[in-house]
């Protein structure tokens, strides 16, 4: 039987909130890189509105850090700079790359958000109903991709995997750093 943890470490609150805040700061930029070549396509309305939930989770980290009085990741402009790369070099080289792109990205910060989420504390009640709400709508939006057929992109396999690893890397420079 596991009894619930009733206060959240200072420091892991910190880290969460920086790195959740860097994600969300690349997560809003590949849609954005995804828009400059997908814009008209027939998937163009949905990567608006996945990319509208994060601009609205970034706004909800840009406050956090600024009411908790966090340090953001010193390498930001890094993260909005290769999450629209990202986002444009798999839009271009295919509707579906740039479904396998969103499903990679969103099933890491799923799992992301989900541990962190196990890891709050009672005081931090509030936070994790955020964390967990984002979590559902970054799950979504993997589901959105999966519908668009994201798996069927030439070299899923291989595209999946880069992408993830990469994810998981800036994950724990963006804690640090």
């Amino acid at each position: 039987m596991t009894t619930a943890k009733t206060t959240t470490n200072r420091q892991d609150i910190e880290r969460y909130i920086r790195v959740d805040h860097a994600g969300e700061r690349a997560a809003q930029q590949i849609y954005r890189g995804q828009l400059v070549v997908l814009d008209k396509h027939p998937m163009g309305e949905e990567i608006r509105h996945m990319m509208a939930q994060e601009v609205e989770h970034l706004e909800t980290f840009d406050s956090l850090i600024n009411e908790r009085r966090v340090r953001p990741s010193l390498l930001d402009p890094l993260w909005g700079a290769a999450g629209f790369a990202l986002g444009v070099v798999t839009a271009a080289m295919g509707p579906k790359a740039a479904m396998a792109c969103t499903i990679a990205v969103e099933e890491v910060i799923g799992e992301h958000y989900q541990k962190q989420a196990e890891n709050l504390g009672e005081d931090e009640a509030e936070l994790r109903t955020k964390i967990e709400r984002f979590r559902d709508e970054e799950l979504e939006h993997r589901d959105i991709a999966v519908d668009y057929k994201g798996r069927e992109a030439r070299h899923y396999k291989l595209l999946h995997d880069v992408i993830q690893t990469g994810c998981r890397t800036a994950i724990k420079i963006a804690e640090k750093i």
